[in-house]
């Protein structure tokens, strides 16, 4: 057995009790001067507790090594009590510390620290505790176990299918075509595994080869990288200098885990528990530069709380407090579950300085923010586990990098992060695939500081959000210009609606804020049941128009002067812009030919690629691409089967493929007062990675909150930020894998997401699954790598990194649900079911999610009474957000639907980022007639009120009171019936309640404190929206307040149930 220390338990059993002997054999050339055990003693009637002192003289009289014994008595078949084991741990714990003090700093962290060379005298091996009466395999413990998932998805419904959606699944689906590219798709991996493979860094050599695909341009993933590790396989890291060779183990003795894998150079290694324990100070990281504290000559990572609890058998060794997202809450008798504060997003249970280096949460979130160890533990947890982006937001800080070498992994290709390794001055270990890379030259020089051989210092490694600038290996051709094409309806329909007018006006208004440089192009098209093209080109008098009347072969008649530069040709341009308007007043055609218009557009565009943004307002009738009605108006209220959520036919996904493959988008702009088949066109904005914008009942002069959300959103439109050619990848730490994505994107490879235009409004999901088991880690990684080229021809590349703890334990992980994240996640994957499937499978899965985790809680919590609906903090309201979605228009059943609205607001969960997409489902309600300044906060020198939120239920309205409800894309100002006369006055503008008018779309700007206070509050709610918030004003008992009453999710409705009858329906299935 040599020097090691091995407890080991043994039962024996005689007439009336058990007795369980714990033995340490210890090494007497190891005890300390002072060695201190505790002798616990337990019997039915009395608990003796003593102290034995042993003087390492004593100890060392054996001849033999010591054999110190601690026993403890139980009660005959008893179970031990949860006093009894944590006092077996303690006393595990106290010998362990005993044995690693030493008269050095190292004290403060005996766990985590130790001087060199020590452990060549000392090596502590400890095997599984169990204190169950029957022995266990040791063995079991250290194996890993690879869980195959039968299923790619997550299942949210034990009883029914995962969901998935077949065209988000990895590769495109069968039936969608290959998109236009260089080369093929076996020739993309083989230049991603060549690429990969090349250097360790990115330089702008030129020798170095240049890839001729996109997929190859960002790099290959870990998956690819595998695949090819035959011949290019990544050495094993150098040894540890100066580390003893582990001896042989015994036959008898349990195998060692691996050690754990070191994140963050100089943290000590987390413990996997949630618990909220401190982190010991001093721990080993410099104040001064967080992150790294100095070169380590040893960097031999010794045994932290995440081994020792595994060598106790998972054992939690923490006594402190249980967290407050453990708490256990009764949701039957808890009535205001809803926090008065937004709810923000937990904070990972990381330590500081991990904590500060740590992606925002506004970019990138995990609906767990403790991941689970395996894949059987995040089973017997059913959540779902999956990530929520917003990649290109608009950000005011973002630390942009230029540089020759852009470092990043050999073998996974991840980009360098604040969460690598530095093994010494010249190496650093990749955090997802742990392969250790040589650090370039000039990542040596800190631009910043202007100083050499401090790598650690760069800004790559201390921000985790970051943009390089690409040098030409990024490159496939020269970044393209900024282009844009505008595709018009011009039938009658569309003229009668007036929309052209706004268009135009805002156009004018915002030309020159177009994002570009001197390159930018611009284009226009009109059609009907005709194509209608205009000449720019500079040099002429005026616009020509040229007419394409064969919709059935469709060409482009004078292909070089239809997109022109937007500064050489700004005249004809106005001039055009001005004369639309007018231009189609008296016209009768009825027809509409979008699908020729769009293949029109394609070929003008592939050449260069780029936005096209379509205006259309009526159903496609004309030449490819024509749609039927589907829809029965009787139908909308049905609660049975909802139809024809699905496209009609693939035209329209096929022709947005081939636009992916020429790096152009598409956007869709559907004015419409009847029913247009928003089913099928949307899918020429799903797979280019486009927008979709709805204006229901559009009217120029009948609907003119409409016509002012249209001015607004263009507004937005034209000016917002905007990324072309674009790629996106997604990297995780080596045992992870994803599987399934949402958004508006193509997926070119397994992991590779094509974007053919990026915008700071899209949002993306996607979702994860546990491939290898995490038991040698004890920090995971997700990495985002968007490549784009910019409006002014830079070709860039946005990095976020992500970082999260592992944990062992079910309690953990519960304790770290992300429950906004979640039910994003479940409102995707439930789309996807809806279109794949049925409404109701789909309804029925989001169901089933809250009734297995909550089950599945139960199942952990003791004393659980069957009367009672428990829920830990972290998912209090996790049944309240589900049933929000039941009633949401994308999946409620039995209220009055229109088949284009229920699609788009599918579109919109599929595609906005989560902090839009909450204020869908679940909407804010705040009291606004009694604003004061307490709690307010200052914004641009303006005095921003903060009124609590109410929860959604007519219990807290009062006729009294003046509410207002922010759902995201709409706002609701209700005036209760007996509202005080002052307040209408001093921010409507009107006398009394009587004379306000029933369509009131606007605030008036009133030199009073209410008015002000109030307008400053919604205009802090409008800022940096993706779209322009329609105001309604609701009077009390006016017909209008039938759409603000069902928003009011916690009531019940005549096809839905209240939010206490959806707990009870919850627990009764929980009980079946």
């Amino acid at each position: 057995m040599g020097n090691k220390c091995l407890p080991h338990r043994m039962l024996q059993q005689s007439g009336h009790s058990e007795r369980i002997h714990f033995l340490v054999i210890v090494q007497p050339s190891v005890i300390p001067h002072r060695f201190h055990l505790l002798h616990h003693t337990s019997t039915t009637s009395s608990r003796v507790f003593q102290d034995a002192v042993l003087s390492r003289g004593q100890l060392q009289a054996f001849h033999q090594p010591s054999i110190i014994s601690s026993e403890t008595t139980l009660a005959p078949r008893q179970q031990p009590t949860a006093t009894q084991r944590i006092l077996l741990q303690i006393l595990y714990l106290v010998l362990l510390c005993k044995m690693f003090s030493l008269s050095s700093p190292a004290q403060s962290y005996p766990l985590f620290y130790q001087e060199p060379h020590q452990h060549e005298h000392l090596q502590l091996q400890i095997a599984q505790l169990s204190l169950e009466p029957q022995l266990h395999s040791h063995q079991s413990c250290y194996n890993r176990k690879e869980n195959q998932l039968q299923h790619p998805g997550v299942s949210i419904d034990s009883q029914q299918a995962s969901m998935q959606y077949g065209d988000y699944v990895n590769n495109q689906a069968s039936s969608a075509p290959t998109p236009l590219s260089s080369t093929s798709d076996d020739e993309e991996e083989e230049e991603e595994d060549e690429e990969a493979g090349v250097d360790s860094s990115s330089t702008t050599s030129s020798a170095s080869p240049m890839p001729n695909s996109y997929d190859a341009l960002e790099g290959g993933s870990y998956p690819d990288m595998l695949s090819s590790s035959a011949s290019s396989p990544a050495p094993d890291p150098a040894p540890e200098p100066d580390a003893a060779p582990a001896p042989a183990p015994a036959s008898s003795a349990p195998q060692p885990s691996k050690m754990a894998k070191p994140f963050g150079y100089g943290y000590p290694t987390l413990q996997p528990g949630y618990q909220n324990a401190t982190t010991p100070p001093n721990s080993g990281v410099a104040p001064s530069s967080p992150g790294y504290s100095g070169f380590q000559p040893y960097p031999q990572q010794y045994p932290g709380m995440n081994q020792l609890s595994s060598g106790l058998g998972g054992l939690s060794l923490q006594s402190s407090p249980q967290p407050e997202s453990l708490r256990p809450i009764n949701l039957t008798q808890e009535r205001n579950i809803l926090p008065g504060t937004p709810v923000w997003a937990p904070v990972p249970n990381l330590n500081l300085d991990l904590k500060k280096l740590n992606c925002s949460p506004d970019s990138f979130r995990c609906t767990l923010t403790n991941i689970p160890q395996t894949q059987a533990l995040l089973n017997k947890a059913k959540l779902p586990l999956g990530l929520l982006l917003h990649p290109f937001r608009d950000l005011t800080q973002l630390p942009v990098i230029t540089s020759n070498t852009i470092v990043r992994c050999r073998s996974c290709r991840t980009y360098i992060n604040p969460f690598v390794s530095f093994i010494d001055q010249r190496r650093w270990k990749c955090n997802l695939c742990y392969r250790v890379n040589d650090v370039p030259e000039e990542f040596m020089y800190n631009p910043l500081t202007r100083s050499y051989g401090e790598p650690h210092k760069r800004p790559e490694v201390q921000n985790s959000t970051v943009e390089f600038i690409a040098s030409s290996d990024y490159m496939l051709r020269p970044p393209q210009p900024a282009v844009y094409l505008f595709v018009l309806d011009v039938s009658h329909n569309a003229v009668e609606a007036g929309y052209l007018t706004i268009l135009c006006q805002s156009l004018l208004e915002n030309l020159d804020k177009l994002p570009g440089d001197s390159r930018t192009r611009i284009g226009f098209m009109t059609f009907d049941s005709t194509i209608h093209f205009y000449n720019l080109q500079e040099g002429l008098s005026q616009p020509q128009m040229l007419i394409v009347s064969d919709i059935d072969d469709v060409f482009l008649p004078t292909p070089d002067s239809l997109l022109v530069n937007l500064y050489e040709s700004k005249e004809l341009i106005k001039d055009l812009l001005n004369a639309l308007p007018d231009m189609f007043t008296n016209t009768r055609e009825t027809h509409s030919a979008l699908g020729p218009a769009l293949q029109a557009a394609f070929k003008l565009m592939s050449p260069t690629g780029g936005r096209v943004s379509v205006f259309q307002t009526q159903l496609p009738s004309l030449g490819a691409g024509l749609l039927q009605s589907r829809e029965d108006p009787n139908q909308r209220s049905s609660t049975k089967v909802v139809q024809h959520l699905g496209p009609a036919t693939d035209f329209y996904k096929k022709l947005a493929l081939d636009c992916s493959g020429q790096q152009t988008a598409v956007d869709l702009f559907l004015l419409s007062s009847q029913y247009s088949d928003l089913a099928s066109l949307a899918c020429m904005s799903k797979y280019s990675a486009g927008c979709i914008y709805y204006y229901p009942s559009f009217h120029y002069t009948h609907n003119p909150s409409q016509a002012e959300k249209l001015q607004k959103d263009l507004k937005r439109y034209l000016t917002r930020k905007i990324g072309f050619e674009a790629v996106m990848r997604i990297r995780c730490t080596k045992g992870l894998s994803m599987h399934t994505f949402h958004g508006n994107f193509f997926v070119r490879s397994t992991d590779l997401l094509s974007l053919a235009n990026i915008n700071p409004d899209a949002g993306f999901a996607v979702q994860l699954s546990i491939e290898e088991n995490l038991t040698d880690t004890s920090l995971v990684c997700f990495q985002t790598a968007l490549l784009y080229t910019s409006s002014k021809g830079e070709r860039r590349i946005r990095v976020h990194t992500l970082c999260l703890p592992v944990v062992s334990s079910l309690a953990d992980v519960y304790a770290g649900v992300d429950v906004q994240a979640a039910i994003c996640l479940l409102a995707n994957m439930a789309v996807d079911r809806s279109v794949s499937s049925s409404l109701s499978d789909a309804r029925d899965a989001l169901v089933n999610a809250v009734v297995d985790s909550l089950s599945a809680y139960g199942s952990t919590v003791s004393n659980l009474q069957h009367s009672a609906l428990i829920a830990p903090s972290s998912l209090k309201l996790f049944p309240l957000y589900v049933l929000a979605l039941l009633k949401q228009k994308a999946f409620r059943t039995g209220t009055s639907t229109r088949l284009d609205d229920r699609v788009y607001a599918m579109c919109q969960i599929k595609c906005q980022p989560l902090v839009h997409l909450m204020k869908m489902i679940h909407p804010n309600l705040y009291r606004i007639d009694r604003l004061t300044d307490e709690g307010a906060i200052h914004v641009n020198d303006k005095v921003v009120p903060q009124p609590p939120l109410q929860k959604l239920s007519a219990e807290k309205l009062t006729r009294e009171g003046a509410f207002l409800m922010d759902c995201g894309s709409v706002f609701y100002i209700w005036i209760g019936k007996s509202c005080d006369n002052h307040f209408i006055e001093d921010v409507l503008g009107y006398p009394n309640f009587a004379s306000i008018p029933q369509k009131m779309t606007h605030l008036p700007e009133l030199d009073t404190l209410s008015s002000e206070r109030a307008r400053s509050f919604i205009t802090w709610l409008r800022d940096n929206r993706p779209l322009s918030p329609v105001l309604h004003v609701v009077k009390d008992e006016s017909p209008a307040k039938t759409e603000f009453f069902q928003h009011l999710i916690e009531d019940r409705t005549e096809a839905a149930f209240s939010y206490y009858e959806f707990l009870l329906h919850i627990q009764q299935q929980i009980c079946k």
